[in-house]
């Protein structure tokens, strides 16, 4: 990069950094909250739970491995581990695509959906308690647009916001 570009990017202002510094902290913290609610009630990472929960809203409770992998923003490696510590406990079935040899699909299996539908309650209870009861009607909505605006741009192919309105 050239020096004079460097020199161009403008600074935070003073509300743009307390605002920044606010949301740093609000994405730090709550991976951690969740994750820790999950292990202690469902013995499930977050991420975990975001697996099974991604298996279940596919049809038929099965996706190739490359697209659930696309799904949660994870590398196929460390899907593939987190898979086989899932298949290990018998919540999820890997089996070769039937219309892709090359490929391999991810199934939540009734064990995996009835932990799922175990854990969802206290997961939602945390994310309530922690995240949407605090805020009025008024800042959900503008925390939901605040958010589709930013995956507008971190994320324009809609991977992780399959729910976008069209050309949103």
């Amino acid at each position: 990069m050239d020096t004079n570009e460097t020199a161009a990017v403008q600074g935070l202002n003073e509300a743009q950094l307390h605002a920044w510094l606010r949301f740093v902290a609000v994405v730090e913290l709550v991976p951690g909250l969740l994750d820790s609610q999950l292990q202690r009630d469902s013995s499930l990472s977050h991420f975990e739970y975001y697996v099974l929960a991604m298996l279940s809203e596919a049809p038929n409770r099965t996706l190739r491995m490359t697209g659930l992998s696309s799904m949660t923003n994870s590398s196929l490696p460390r899907l593939s581990h987190v898979v086989k510590r899932l298949e290990d406990r018998g919540l999820v079935q890997r089996t070769p695509c039937p219309t892709d040899r090359r490929a391999t699909n991810a199934a939540l299996t009734e064990e995996g959906w009835a932990v799922l539908q175990e854990a969802a309650p206290g997961h939602v209870r945390t994310v309530r308690e922690n995240v949407i009861d605090p805020l009025t009607d008024e800042q959900v909505a503008q925390l939901d647009a605040i958010s589709n605006q930013l995956l507008m741009k971190l994320d324009p192919t809609n991977r992780l916001n399959p729910r976008a309105p069209e050309g949103a």
